[in-house]
């Protein structure tokens, strides 16, 4: 039977350490599910693996897009299928691991087949929301699709502003568009039992700890510069690449609006803010995966190695 490793959890949670480990015992090629890691150019701001990692086992879907592109779901679903495939015909074992969860619902759950939102429209409500807010834009919202609404946080604009984008170009709730979603396509493997599927859940104040000692490692390894070279090309700051953590934070003190202390204190304030929200994502919507500390001693990681995925896959 073919057999898939899902590896999701916050961002500093020990999720790369964990996939290079499982990536050795089971012959696995580590695939990328985190949004913003497919950028080619935010190495460092972003914590994808590092060349020598990258070398003790295949990665695929790192670094392989531009600044001036957006990776849906759907676009990045359709290509980790491909790489899960290819791993299958080589008799590989497919590692997926990342911390953007709507990646792993899309390859399970499916995703709404959408009309594309025309930009007049898409334009409109984005500019709405940045003049009024987005409490205003969730109250009208509410009107149209209370559904959707009662899911989302007043404060979570992006989420808001692309429920009223499709109400307004479809004239059909988001809501209504996502209960007619087709099945995922690893959906019929994890019904068949072929699925091995983990959520690292660290205690939150180790996690806050690695959150604040990883950015200010990013910035020994050159992040600073990093930002620098991406503010060089002068993007549209609404692409997804300008919202990286930390990436926002760091602009700011290059272009002199604030010092480099309070740049850094507010990169780790965000990160720390971000990973709280993905721990409390993961625990209401992966309620039924198995936990596991990145921290796993050699005992423990043997363990659960033997009796859980390697009585899979064997």
């Amino acid at each position: 039977m073919k057999t898939a490793i899902l590896i999701a959890g916050p961002t500093a949670s020990g999720k790369s350490a964990l996939s290079l480990r499982l990536a050795a015992d089971t012959n696995g090629v580590i695939i990328n599910a985190d949004s913003m890691q497919v950028y080619r150019d935010l190495r460092v701001i972003t914590a994808r693996p590092s060349e020598e990692d990258e070398a003790k086992a295949p990665h695929k879907l790192y670094g392989f897009m531009d600044a001036t592109e957006v990776c849906s779901a759907a676009f990045w679903a359709e290509r980790a299928m491909a790489e899960i495939e290819a791993a299958w015909a080589e008799g590989l074992t497919p590692i997926v691991v990342g911390g953007t969860g709507m990646y792993f619902k899309v390859l399970l759950d499916g995703i709404a087949e959408i009309p594309e939102i025309p930009e007049d429209i898409r334009a409109d409500v984005r500019a709405r929301c940045d003049a009024e807010g987005s409490e205003v834009l969730h109250a009208e919202l509410r009107t149209v699709d209370p559904v959707t609404a009662d899911r989302l946080a007043p404060g979570d604009s992006q989420r808001i502003s692309r429920a009223l984008e499709v109400y307004k170009a479809t004239g059909t709730p988001l809501s209504v568009w996502h209960k007619d979603t087709r099945p995922g396509p690893l959906k019929p493997l994890e019904e068949a039992g072929g699925l091995i599927k983990l959520v690292i859940d660290p205690p939150r104040d180790v996690l806050y700890d690695r959150c604040n000692r990883r950015f200010d490692l990013m910035l020994g390894e050159g992040g600073l510069d990093e930002v620098k070279a991406l503010m060089a090309r002068n993007l549209d700051v609404s692409l997804p690449v300008m919202r990286a953590l930390g990436v926002p934070s760091l602009m700011a003190y290059l272009q002199g609006e604030v010092s480099l202390e309070g740049a850094v204190e507010d990169a780790k304030m965000q990160t720390r803010r971000f990973a709280k929200r993905q721990l409390t994502w993961f625990r209401n919507q992966f309620g039924a995966w198995d936990r596991v500390s990145a921290q796993l001693s050699e005992s423990q990681y043997r363990d659960f190695l033997n009796k859980k995925i390697k009585k899979l896959i064997d």
